[in-house]
């Protein structure tokens, strides 16, 4: 991992960092990728954290992986994990969480819509007592129906599976390494994001939330708001909950 001296005004938490694996999911993200990573490098490296960068480039059909080898050339910190064809958003954050060797995880998405600049306001709020530094939407810019479906759906998984976070949707985290350890993920689609949040949960992790922005993707469009994937998702969800919660399995 890389380390660099720090060049920031102190930032409470940063001190108990002492290593951190930042990493994107990435499909077709070619047009966002590299800023990404070059945003949350310089992050890193001014507030003189030790850490890696990693992008799991799941199937993309677009130009990320030859923007992601090229970008690799030029950032010895960057590491690359290709899954030659798309496996799910699930099998994307299982892919990074495996590859990370940091203290700390910290991961949002390669779409843009996530400033990873903003990873100083969860370090922030790094102590002792804290496993897991959840981000929440300040403001969702999306198209007006996704932001109905998106909150409605965060409202009852919340309900649902009982967890401690106001905001199940956004992919703004950082997870103490540890943490990750005690709970094993199996999901490869969207519902990870329930299950990693209910398996922490149940595992004993402390949550603290910290508001975040989020920016009308600049490129392309979400590959979720299709009816098939919306009627997957929904059925995992389903399938989930009742073996997490009704069947009470910890390792569904």
């Amino acid at each position: 991992m890389a380390a660099s001296p720090a060049l920031a005004p102190a930032i409470p938490g940063v001190a108990q960092v002492a290593s951190l694996s930042a990493f994107f999911p990435c499909f077709n993200d070619a047009p966002t990728i590299a800023d990404l990573v070059h945003r949350v490098d310089a992050t890193l490296s001014n507030l003189g954290i030790a850490h890696e960068i990693i992008v799991v480039n799941d199937g993309s059909t677009d130009d990320s992986l030859a923007v992601l080898r090229a970008l690799a050339d030029e950032l010895p910190v960057l590491r690359v994990v290709d899954h030659g064809e798309n496996r799910g958003y699930g099998a994307a954050l299982r892919s990074g969480f495996a590859a990370a060797r940091g203290e700390w995880v910290f991961y949002t998405d390669g779409d843009g819509q996530y400033d990873p600049s903003e990873i100083e306001q969860l370090l922030a709020h790094v102590s002792d007592d804290v496993d897991v530094v959840q981000g929440w939407k300040l403001g969702r810019n999306d198209h007006w129906v996704r932001a109905i479906v998106g909150r409605t759906y965060h409202h009852a998984v919340r309900l649902a599976f009982r967890l401690p976070v106001r905001d199940t949707d956004c992919d703004f985290r950082l997870i103490r390494a540890s943490a990750l350890d005690r709970i094993a993920l199996r999901h490869s689609s969207g519902v990870i994001c329930v299950e990693l949040l209910r398996k922490l949960d149940r595992a004993g992790a402390r949550f603290t939330e910290v508001g975040v922005h989020h920016f009308a993707r600049p490129y392309g469009r979400s590959q979720f708001f299709r009816v098939g994937r919306v009627a997957r998702s929904l059925l995992d969800v389903a399938l989930l909950w009742m073996n997490l919660v009704v069947l009470g399995r910890r390792d569904a």
